[in-house]
């Protein structure tokens, strides 16, 4: 009789779990939340959990075999399960939920309407009474000079509260009303009435931009020109030109009556980076850049959900849009879409950017989401004391005597079996040795353990033969040939690491060539992309790095540069191996050529065409086909 699948022993017995909406909560053997959810169906999603433990994600493993109970609440709607599920999120906060980083305590503009006479400051507290925020802005000297110019059309108060409190007593301006860079009612020119009524205008125009100010004084300006009053035309000549300023400083990327937010999202197995730009009145007012890193499996609509939970949760009713532009609709976004109109207390809609100007500001958010994931990870990798704990980690986890100062990684690039190249690249001290960096080429096969086996068969033959030079230097990824006299050929050296991409079958066969060459006191492991498993030869199961683990980061920044670097080198001698045969077939030339290299790919793939396939390409005939498939049978 076939023995079950193993799973964890606190399984709840069927039929225990409710088909209800509701919450749930995983606890380790201390009591403590190690991870909270939400379900439309709770029996559903948590039998997820409760596969047999060979099928689930790896990281989905680590956390359901560190817990030691699972619990959930039942509620009345899908909408009720949202709130409980970002409540306790913030309670507990559980170490397998996303966490979140900013990049920054970013700037805001404030106007305290909780005041008397509220005055406009800068500031990162997000948390004074009655406050009404605009931003976040990306450098402090960008506030300020925002404040600059909308004081000159709307004159509010900028003064200090201990400034006001002793001009009000005194009846004497504030020293900032004295010299014109106060507007409030300390400056002795305005009732605390009519101050409130421009702090007003003051937040309308912040809020959307309103063209009708610009209407208004521009009719004024004329009413005075026309009336030979010069005097009163240039002060609203100044303001209009501090509001044409003002609007200058962000361009109109969508409709004028547009409020939106956005959302670009760029993610990896471990880590993502959020782009929220705030639009307001077509324009926009704010960016915010957010890391999240990521410990259990999640999808980017999964992401997406959390993300709109995290940003609205304790958001104002006026901080949130009518439109909200995402990469991924959510699951649940009808949901998400009904708590929003409930927190806002008007309609709410959660779209897909799919086309237009829209669709081409999503492309922008993404983009700078993508350059701050790789910054992110860039400076992980490139401080010192983070190298140090990195080379550390990986001594731990791999459980080497020493720590790996030199770690070679290999990767295998092809396109169908041709053009089958091995990139080899070598980091020392937790830095890339590009000088050292180099190319194998690989007969063509479509099976990457063989390609793995050859070149690592080939690398450490020189080990053994230290007096050998290198073979003829290839350029790097950056065009460089790097060749200079050195005592010892480069590749005498030994790693104390080898590290290869892929999972348990490129590392067993990487174990099977340093067993074949005697070189098996070298480490080695793998990455898998997927999962980012760390894979060791002989083990059944992979290890597993913390998310928030130098190691880990050191390990994906060299298989990253590896397939970066055997990508290059891979397109650099398809097209100049194409282009060289090529160029010797008489009546050829370089758009034909061109042509040939965008349809075949490879110098391969057209020597397998027939000369019927190869005329049906454009401005080449018969007899042309004919001699092209002639030259190359004689290859």
């Amino acid at each position: 009789m076939a023995r079950s699948a193993p799973t964890v022993a606190y399984k709840p017995k069927p039929g225990e779990i409710p088909t209800n909406p509701g919450v749930y909560r995983f606890r380790d053997a201390a009591g403590r939340v190690l991870y909270v959810g939400k379900a439309k169906n709770l029996r559903a999603r948590l039998s997820n959990y409760f596969a047999p433990l060979h099928t689930l994600h790896e990281r989905t493993r680590r956390m359901v075999t560190s817990a030691a109970s699972v619990e959930w609440t039942v509620v009345a709607s899908d909408v009720d399960s949202l709130q409980l599920e970002y409540m306790w999120i913030k309670e507990f906060d559980p170490p397998f939920n996303v966490r979140y980083k900013d990049d920054k305590s970013y700037p805001f503009l404030a106007v305290t309407l909780a005041d008397e006479a509220p005055r406009v400051i800068v500031t990162r507290n997000r948390r004074i009474p009655g406050a009404k925020y605009f931003g976040p802005y990306p450098k402090v000297w960008a506030v300020h000079d925002t404040i600059d110019l909308m004081i000159k059309v709307f004159p509010i108060r900028t003064c200090s509260d201990s400034s006001y409190k002793k001009a009000m007593a005194t009846g004497r301006p504030c020293f900032p009303g004295q010299i014109g860079r106060c507007g409030g009612p300390c400056s002795m020119k305005v009732t605390i009435e009519e101050h409130r009524a421009m702090v007003n205008d003051f937040v309308a125009f912040m809020s959307g931009g309103d063209q009708r100010f610009a209407r208004e004084l521009n009719a004024r300006m004329r009413e005075a020109a026309a009336a030979m009053d010069y005097e009163s035309a240039a002060v609203y000549r100044d303001k209009l030109q501090a509001i044409d300023a003002v609007l200058g400083k962000s361009a109109l990327v969508l409709a004028d009556d547009t409020d939106a937010d956005l959302f670009g999202i760029a993610e990896d197995e471990l880590a993502a980076t959020v782009q929220h730009f705030v639009i307001r009145g077509g324009r926009v007012r704010g960016v915010r850049a957010t890391t999240i890193e990521k410990e259990i499996d999640i999808s980017g609509a999964d992401l997406v959900d959390q993300v709109l939970q995290r940003t609205y949760g304790d958001a104002a009713a006026s901080d949130i849009p009518r439109q909200v532009l995402v990469p991924a609709l959510p699951e649940d976004a009808a949901d998400l879409e009904e708590w929003l109109c409930e927190r806002r207390g008007k309609r709410v809609t959660i779209q897909v950017a799919q086309r237009g100007r829209k669709a081409d500001l999503m492309k922008t958010a993404t983009l700078n989401a993508q350059q701050a994931l790789m910054l992110y990870k860039t400076r992980r990798t490139s401080d010192y004391v983070a190298r140090t704990q990195a080379l550390t980690d990986l001594q731990e986890a791999l459980g080497l005597t020493e720590a790996p100062l030199r770690i070679e990684c290999f990767d295998v690039s092809h396109l169908g079996g041709t053009n089958v190249v091995a990139s080899m690249v070598v980091f020392e001290d937790g830095l890339p040795r590009k000088d050292q960096y180099r190319t194998f080429g690989v007969p063509e096969t479509t099976d990457d353990t063989d390609s793995i086996y050859q070149v690592l068969t080939r690398r450490v033959a020189y080990l053994d033969r230290p007096e050998e030079q290198d073979e003829p230097e290839e350029p790097t990824a950056d065009g460089e040939v790097v060749a200079p006299a050195r005592k010892k050929p480069r590749f005498a050296y030994p790693p104390q690491l080898l590290v290869v991409d892929g999972g348990k079958p490129q590392v067993e066969a990487a174990a099977r060539a340093l067993a074949d060459a005697g070189h098996e006191e070298i480490a080695l492991c793998g990455i898998a992309k997927r999962l980012e498993e760390v894979w060791l030869p002989g083990e059944e199961y992979p290890v597993i790095l913390p998310r928030t683990s130098e190691a880990l980061y050191l390990l994906q920044r060299l298989r990253d540069e590896a397939h970066r670097f055997a990508i290059t080198h891979q397109r650099k001698r398809r097209r100049r191996d194409i282009q060289s045969v090529l160029s010797e077939v008489p009546g050829l030339g370089a758009v034909r050529i061109k042509a040939l290299l965008r349809h075949f790919g490879s110098v391969a793939a057209l020597s397998e065409a027939t000369p019927e396939q190869i005329a049906e390409l454009p401005g080449i005939g018969p007899k042309l086909a004919a001699t092209v498939h002639e030259h190359l049978a004689r290859r």
